[in-house]
């Protein structure tokens, strides 16, 4: 497989998906939930299954004024009977006339509030604080990816190599989250940070053995290098990504709502990020090699 030879048809499918992303994040935006947007939440015990939101869905809009407002079904001691409600940040009386209205509609304890399971509010501006805290994260763990491989292998070139793929599966992440909608919430930041640093030990592995290969090529054949270097990788990346991705798609198809949201977000990374590993960071190594050490052959 003449994978450098190809480097631009990878690429370009790179590049068509990534500005997909870009393009709906212009026009549509982030779905931010109430930890990056502030809001309330309250959890409330249903004693039954309420599988139709819309009724429940009309009683939040009306009460709280909030025209977008997220309702999921949570486990709870008799199954899904609990519901969560996360709306724009309200004032106290207006949650307790939320919680009366939805006590109303389906029998709830309106005395004693014992229904009332959780209540919790959230500033716009400690989210504010929380996206900055998540950007920062973001930048400081690429930063010491760069350093660490830099050190590691005693090159730049593969310091980039691996950095650029991982910018890489953070925008395909970050396209698929603007196109579905997604809710972008505290497991953005987990499932983001586990897919760098699922794609970075794939990156390794092979950068590994290009090192390992390199005295038995000669200056001139650097792309045959990387192209054997990543068939001798192929079968352990492709075997270690089908048993994580496996696991991951259970999780998506047996587990509940917020589950999915994080479950999904992390099949696509891990996908992106195996991609990126055998398809993008070996052609980025070449491409680099090419042009920072052509003088010193």
């Amino acid at each position: 497989m003449k994978i450098i030879e190809n480097r631009r048809t990878y690429f370009i499918i790179s590049a068509v998906v990534i500005a997909a992303g870009l393009i709906s994040l212009i026009f549509r935006g982030l779905n931010f939930d109430i930890e990056f947007a502030g809001g309330t939440i309250l959890q409330l015990e249903m004693h039954q299954k309420v599988e139709d939101h819309s009724r429940l869905e009309q009683i939040v809009k009306e009460v709280s004024g909030d025209t977008n407002p997220q309702i999921q079904s949570i486990s709870g001691n008799g199954g899904d009977t609990q519901i969560q409600i996360k709306v724009k940040e309200i004032p106290a009386e207006t949650i307790t006339a939320l919680y009366e209205a939805v006590a109303s509609e389906y029998g709830l304890d309106m005395e004693n509030k014992a229904d009332l399971l959780e209540q919790s509010s959230i500033s716009p501006i400690i989210s504010s604080e929380m996206k900055r805290a998540a950007i920062i994260s973001s930048i400081v763990a690429g930063i010491l990816m760069l350093i660490y491989i830099t050190v590691r292998f005693r090159d730049i070139c593969f310091g980039l190599g691996a950095l650029i793929p991982l910018i890489h599966d953070c925008l395909v992440v970050l396209a698929m989250y603007t196109i579905l909608q997604i809710p972008v919430n505290n497991t953005f930041i987990v499932a983001l940070l586990t897919i760098v640093g699922y794609s970075i030990n794939n990156t390794i592995v092979v950068f590994d053995r290009i090192r390992e290969n390199r005295p038995v090529y000669r200056s001139y054949q650097t792309a045959a290098l990387c192209d054997d270097s990543i068939m001798q990788t192929l079968g352990r990346s492709l075997g270690t990504s089908f048993t994580t991705i496996v696991m991951i798609l259970l999780l998506y198809i047996l587990g509940v709502q917020s589950l999915r949201w994080f479950a999904l977000p992390l099949l696509v990374g891990m996908i992106a990020g195996t991609y990126s590993s055998l398809f993008i960071a070996s052609p980025v190594w070449y491409m680099l090699e090419e042009k920072l050490h052509k003088n010193e052959r």
